[in-house]
């Protein structure tokens, strides 16, 4: 890593190991290459620098990098990429990398789905698969379109496969199993289920998935406390 042109200042990573969030971070800084210092945080105890660094939302993940910080995730994945310029994670092209973001917005705004039909129960729940499908047909339409593509951003993973990735890769299978209902058919969502396939066998990603069975135990643990709370 020396020989290359990278800045050295100190990057720290405040994350959680269970995190699609930190995740996305993870696989970012890990496909560029940057040296990193990862620091696990306990989020019933959080640490005075989170709540330092994140004031306003205290949560993770933070990016430090020279002792400043960068909050949410895909600001985060922004920030890399322009100071660390090098296997790009959004495309050159203006027009290209407009729509990039215009799906990473979309992720962002309709992810949270996946979330609600973990969290929630009855009606509120059908609520939250209804709307979880359509985000679901919606990305697989939108992979239909690019079909000639192995990733979002092309032959190598882009910003908009990190954004998906934190949502349906590992998370989405675990919360199925979880709440006992299958939405992500192979069947319905075939061109999705490739491209999830692909993301996985990157050995950078696949490095730095966490392990199924404690992932499964963890939040299958956590929405039985979250149901049981009044």
């Amino acid at each position: 890593m020396a020989d290359q042109d990278y800045d050295h200042t100190k990057v720290n990573l405040h994350g959680h190991w269970a995190s699609p969030f930190s995740c996305r971070v993870l696989w970012a800084l890990s496909l560029k290459g940057i040296p990193y210092v990862y620091i696990e945080e306990d989020l019933r105890n959080k640490s005075k620098l989170l709540l330092q660094y994140n004031p306003v939302h205290k949560k993770i993940p933070v990016l430090v990098h020279g002792g400043k910080p960068i909050c949410e995730s895909m600001i985060i994945m922004e920030y890399i990429d322009e100071k660390w310029p090098h296997k790009p994670l959004l495309p050159k092209d203006p027009y290209a990398r407009a729509l990039a973001r215009f799906w990473v917005k979309f992720a962002e705004d309709k992810g949270p789905s996946i979330w609600m039909v973990y969290r929630t129960t009855g009606e509120e729940q059908e609520k939250s698969k209804k709307e979880s499908l359509e985000m679901l047909r919606t990305i697989e339409e939108y992979c239909r379109i690019n079909a000639d593509k192995k990733f979002f951003g092309g032959d190598e993973i882009g910003i908009l496969d990190i954004a998906f990735g934190g949502m349906i890769v590992h998370w989405y299978d675990i919360i199925e199993e979880i709440v006992g209902v299958k939405l992500f058919e192979a069947q319905e969502f075939p061109r999705l289920h490739e491209w999830v396939n692909n993301f996985k066998q990157v050995p950078v990603i696949k490095e730095n998935l966490p392990d199924r069975d404690e992932l499964l135990a963890f939040f299958k643990s956590a929405r039985e406390k979250l149901l049981a709370s009044p």
